[in-house]
């Protein structure tokens, strides 16, 4: 993903937000501090691979899907996600997170040289002081929405969940499978329901880049709002 690509959807989600662009930079900076440079060749794993990009939806624990997680080559965790499949027996291959569910974990899994893509915004600057500097640095993949600069890098993605998805997916990934993802989640609050709208639109966007049919998507397109992907 290209930041020119990138940024006319990410000034669209700023608006709908009411987010603070300099805010976003400003944490992109902290973080930028805080660590060094990720080769990437420390997912080379995910070349040509099947990825199973999991979301902390209720449905994750479903035989179907563990079992999905279990046969992909390789797992990308969205923030709690990945604790539930450790429970399960299912190791994860990369955890995305902007830590705001579960710092400990990020934590453990770079003293298990497991890779932790870290996200930096506008409201997580006080937790990047807090966990960052705790993690192993080798394994700390810094990202940002915001333009990138130095280690820090942009992917493309704006929720933890979605931002797995375009990673796996700049790391040349063959095929994205979705476990975990609830899109119709009574549960959750107002604002993660807005969140969610656009983790939906954002996949449809990249299953358009990709030339793919993520089946999570199936029976919703119809109803996805087209016209907030000024990116496209």
């Amino acid at each position: 993903m290209k930041f020119d690509d990138w940024e006319p959807v990410y000034e669209a989600i700023i608006r709908d937000f009411g987010y603070d662009r300099s805010g976003d930079e400003r944490a992109r900076d902290l973080l930028a501090s805080l660590v060094g440079s990720f080769d990437l060749e420390r997912l080379a794993a995910v070349r040509g691979a099947t990825v199973a990009v999991a979301g902390a939806g209720p449905s994750l624990t479903d035989e179907h899907n563990l079992e999905r997680s279990r046969t992909a080559d390789v797992v990308f965790a969205a923030s709690t996600a990945a604790d539930v499949l450790a429970e399960y027996g299912v190791d994860v291959d990369c955890l995305i997170t902007d830590l705001d569910k579960n710092p400990e974990t990020a934590r453990r899994l770079t003293r298990r040289d497991v890779p932790v893509a870290i996200h930096a915004h506008g409201d997580n600057e006080a937790l990047l002081r807090r966990v960052v500097p705790d993690c192993v640095d080798e394994w700390v993949l810094p990202t940002t929405q915001a333009e990138p600069r130095g280690p820090v890098r942009n992917v493309g993605g704006f929720t933890d969940g979605d931002r797995a998805a375009f990673l796996a997916d700049h790391l040349g990934a063959d095929r994205l499978t979705f476990v975990g993802w609830d899109f119709d989640d009574p549960t959750v609050e107002p604002a993660k329901a807005r969140k969610l709208e656009w983790a939906e639109r954002l996949l449809y966007w990249l299953e358009s880049r990709r030339g793919e049919r993520f089946a999570v998507l199936d029976g919703r397109r119809d109803g996805i709002e087209h016209a907030a992907l000024s990116g496209q």
